[in-house]
């Protein structure tokens, strides 16, 4: 099952977000197959990073949560929120 990661960055959450971005990229890459697609919500200049949108698989709910509570962003009290959804994935699979 998918699950959709939808974070919010707290106010301020820049310096946060750049100091531990390498760890938060290398958990990321060290998901493997599990990680479908991920990358960074930006303010309208398109530029400053201050969210996250990441899609997983994952067996439960828990499972995710246990994914999400381990990213070294979620560890460094970046988010203000993190929303976690059961997704479903209809078009543009990268198998299609």
């Amino acid at each position: 099952m998918y699950f959709a990661f939808i974070c919010t960055d707290k106010p301020d959450g820049l310096p946060i977000r750049k100091a531990h971005r390498p760890e938060h990229l290398a958990y990321l890459k060290s998901l493997g197959e599990a990680l479908k697609f991920a990358g960074p919500f930006t303010a309208e200049d398109g530029e400053t990073m201050n969210g996250s949108l990441i899609v997983v698989e994952a067996p439960s709910l828990a499972a995710a949560q246990d994914i999400a509570a381990a990213d070294p962003f979620a560890k460094a009290g970046l988010f203000a929120s993190v929303e976690i959804r059961p997704w479903l994935w209809s078009l543009g699979k990268p198998e299609e």
